[in-house]
């Protein structure tokens, strides 16, 4: 069963067009295939069709379907699409300046899906983004997992669960980002202090709905807050947790276990330093790779080797951009660097795809290219771990979003006047932006 959206008459001709040329199976046939589920096929074939992969499997070896649209693309490497576990891309906000506990904000209702980071995240081979809302509050809103395709709305990008809704997580935070003056804490000790104090009132306001029996003259006063948390309590959602020194990442984890919510673990800059109680936590992370010195005091010992001693100690460990902390288009680096500092080959790879799904909850559809999964995937130029290797096409759901020969594509590849400009002025001088998003839809196609 697919959980893709139906997309209404609303939607513009170049994505309609594309919906309806998906219908030809289509091969990509040559290329090294990395699948993740299994090893590396030298010479391989893809088969996607109605955004689904058909087939995957070695040149000779796979029957291809008649009348199918035959891709050639002996040379390079094909491989997952990319998942970004934790991204802001989008310029989506969460909470205000007047609470430190914001369950009810949604970052969906912030979003810009005109932003131009969102294209350069395809150009980097991102297919599935976790966008989140700020660090700076203990809870600052409901995260959303979207799907990169071609977009005109937020609604365009969403990805839906079986249940209709939207698929997201809920973002917190500790350490000093959100240590500050009234009402937000001012030490460490509080900060727990006030996130227990608003899990006890969602677990009374859980227990107040059951006692009503839905007698409306019982139930408690709606509260989008409450009702948010406890959907994390009743394992609906996942807590994506900001957080980096040893002791506060130990502080997530009695949370965790205190209140039996799921949780990943973000940033974690002193993993390394309390490895086995984060795997005997079973607990997954979400690393960023930062490649220069500087940045908050409790970074200070950071260490590429995390991901290496999380991996050895039993960890899932998947990898994020933090987008505009590191560039979405280098996303790819962050496999490189690990593998660098002694983390195996595979796990860094699964770390961009398979461990990202799974963090995401959206493995059985994402993050590896088999069988009956989402047709997303990319091309490039080379192996996926070196410097000198370019994304040269991003395809989401079997559409391709980005292909590098496209002028405005490459543009938003490798930067100069426009890249960054979402919105140019419609003067005698100037490209508009629906110029601009027409041009660059029509050249995917």
């Amino acid at each position: 069963m697919s959980y893709r959206p139906l997309f209404g008459m609303a939607l513009w001709l170049g994505l309609a067009l594309g919906l309806g040329a998906q219908e030809k199976p289509q091969v990509f046939t040559g290329a090294q295939i990395i699948p993740i589920a299994g090893e590396p096929i030298a010479h391989g074939v893809l088969i996607v069709q109605g955004g689904k992969i058909l087939a995957v499997g070695e040149v000779g070896k796979v029957t291809l379907p008649a009348g199918a649209e035959i891709h050639d693309v002996t040379g390079k490497v094909l491989m997952p699409g990319l998942i970004d576990s934790h991204s802001h891309v989008g310029s989506g906000s969460g909470g205000d300046g007047s609470s430190p506990i914001q369950p009810d904000a949604r970052v969906l209702d912030s979003l810009d899906v005109r932003d131009a980071s969102i294209q350069k995240a395809r150009a980097g081979g991102i297919t599935s983004v976790n966008v989140m809302p700020g660090s700076g509050h203990l809870i600052s809103g409901q995260t959303l997992y979207l799907k990169l395709r071609a977009a005109r709305t937020i609604e365009d990008l969403l990805i839906k669960l079986p249940d209709g809704t939207n698929a997201g997580g809920l973002k917190m935070a500790n350490g000093t980002n959100s240590i500050k003056t009234a009402p937000f804490p001012g030490t460490r000790a509080k900060s727990a202090a006030l996130v227990r104090e608003q899990y006890i009132k969602a677990q009374e306001y859980r227990d107040k709905i059951a006692r009503a029996k839905g007698d409306p003259d019982k139930l408690p006063p709606r509260d989008l807050g409450l009702e948010e948390l406890v959907e994390i309590l009743d394992g609906k959602r996942i807590v994506q947790n900001h957080t980096h020194r040893h002791d506060d990442i130990l502080t997530v984890l009695r949370l965790s276990k205190e209140f039996g919510f799921k949780v990943v673990l973000h940033h974690v800059s002193e993993g390394w330093k309390v490895a086995d109680e984060i795997a005997a936590a079973h607990v997954p992370c979400s690393v960023i790779m930062v490649d220069s010195p500087g940045g908050k005091l409790e970074t200070r010992d950071a260490d590429w080797r995390t991901p290496a001693i999380l991996e050895k100690a039993g960890v899932l460990v998947g990898f994020h951009t933090d987008d505009p902390i590191c560039d979405s288009r280098r996303f790819l680096r962050s496999a490189g660097l690990a593998v660098r500092a002694g983390m195996t080959r595979k796990g860094a790879l699964e770390g961009m795809t398979i461990a990202n799904a799974k963090i995401l909850g959206l493995d059985g559809r994402t993050g590896s290219l088999e069988a009956g999964k989402d047709a997303d995937f990319i091309l490039l130029s080379a192996d996926p771990l070196s410097v000198y290797t370019h994304v040269e096409q991003t395809w989401v759901e079997g559409q391709k979003v980005f292909d590098l020969t496209n002028p405005q594509d490459h543009l938003y590849a490798v930067g100069g006047v426009g890249a960054g400009d979402s919105r140019r002025a419609q003067l005698c001088c100037f490209t508009s932006a629906w110029d601009l998003i027409m041009s660059a839809n029509e050249g995917n196609q």
